[in-house]
């Protein structure tokens, strides 16, 4: 038996929405597996905004760093989007990002067998696609300073600085090989080295740590032609290592291998280590949706994976996180469909529906304990 404190902000628009399904799959993991899981829940983005005068206050800075992981829904509304600077919603979780030191993005895409026709490509290009994306976190253009709008006399301008140390790309390609020793040892370290400092800069540094990895073979490809080859042969990747904002946007692409952003979790890990793992923020990377939220029409199942996650690699429990996976690909086999990956309106199930469908699985007897 284990104890373990985990901090919720569920956020904005859908966010509170699929972050209660996986809260509600938390607690049976805990009963089925003889764990005590204290959540705490708090605000981020707009909704602290317009309760506390920031996105996110420092009380609650405060409580996920005492955590032992972060579970986070989603931030922004519609109403908000004309806000600027620390003003706006997403800042709050840029400023966790920051402030918590979280500077590897694990983004896993893997697609199943039972929705390849929810995807956007044929069948055949999907079989055996199993990957996952490094995202650097805390750096680049997302970070950078300055980043603003000026006036002048002939009209308005934009800047924004991309700017990474040796040190930042060190220690996110070092935990792409890392990874890739567990997995099927190949790195594609994604840049833009023709056109930016900063990507001939990655390449150099991700040559050298790579050196320390002879069983991992590193290829180098420029971003453009990545996001082209994720459509054409997607199998052909194992981990991509990338900056912060090609990962935003390949994650986005990849998301339609399987289907949809609604099935994609993320973990987003710092270096602090606590009495169970590595600590870690744990979202799905579909964003607050608030043209659907109250709705029940939000797909769960990226929040619930990300629990699982959150299982893995915070509370070093793989079991229980293995539990989790397996019975969301039960209920993707049985045909469980919200809105996003049907094939008509007549099958889709709500966003309650689909979190219930996780829990009867994972309670289910007749499916033992996962190793």
């Amino acid at each position: 038996m284990g104890d373990y404190r985990i901090a919720v902000l569920g956020g904005d628009g859908i966010g509170p929405e699929v972050t209660a399904e996986a809260l509600r799959v938390l607690r049976v993991v805990a009963q089925r597996f003889g764990h005590r899981f204290a959540f705490t829940e708090a605000l981020a983005g707009q909704s602290a905004i317009e309760a506390e005068g920031a996105p996110i206050s420092e009380a609650t800075l405060a409580l996920c760093a005492e955590s032992d992981a972060v579970l986070f829904g989603a931030v922004g509304t519609l109403d908000a989007r004309s806000a600027s600077g620390s003003a706006r919603p997403e800042s709050a979780i840029l400023r966790l990002r920051k402030e918590l030191q979280l500077f590897t993005n694990l983004r896993p895409v893997r697609v199943f067998p039972a929705l390849a026709e929810a995807s956007a490509l044929r069948p055949e290009r999907l079989a055996d696609v199993d990957l996952i994306v490094v995202r650097e976190l805390t750096g680049g253009l997302y970070f950078g300073k300055p980043s603003e709008i000026r006036e002048s006399e002939s009209g308005a301008l934009a800047v924004d600085t991309m700017i990474y140390s040796e040190a930042e790309i060190e220690r996110v390609v070092r935990a792409a090989c890392e990874m890739a020793r567990g997995r099927r040892k190949h790195v594609t370290s994604v840049d833009k080295a023709n056109v930016l400092s900063c990507s001939r800069l990655w390449r150099r540094v991700s040559e050298r740590v790579a050196g320390d990895y002879a069983d991992v073979e590193l290829r180098h490809l420029l971003v453009d032609a990545c996001a082209m080859e994720l459509l054409r042969r997607p199998a052909q990747f194992d981990v991509i290592v990338t900056e912060n904002m090609f990962g935003d946007i390949l994650t986005d692409e990849a998301s339609m291998l399987a289907g949809s952003l609604g099935l994609l979790p993320s973990a987003s890990l710092g270096p602090r280590r606590t009495a169970h793992g590595q600590f870690g923020l744990y979202e799905p990377i579909h964003g607050s949706a608030p043209d659907i939220a109250g709705q029940g029409k939000a797909n769960p199942l990226a929040a619930i994976l990300s629990a699982a996650l959150l299982l893995r690699y915070s509370l070093g429990l793989p079991a229980e996180a293995a539990a989790v996976e397996q019975a969301v690909e039960r209920v993707i086999e049985q045909g469980k469909r919200t809105a996003d990956i049907a094939s008509s309106p007549e099958q889709a199930i709500s966003t309650r529906a689909m979190g219930e469908a996780v829990i009867q699985e994972v309670q289910d007897p007749r499916h033992p304990i996962a190793e």
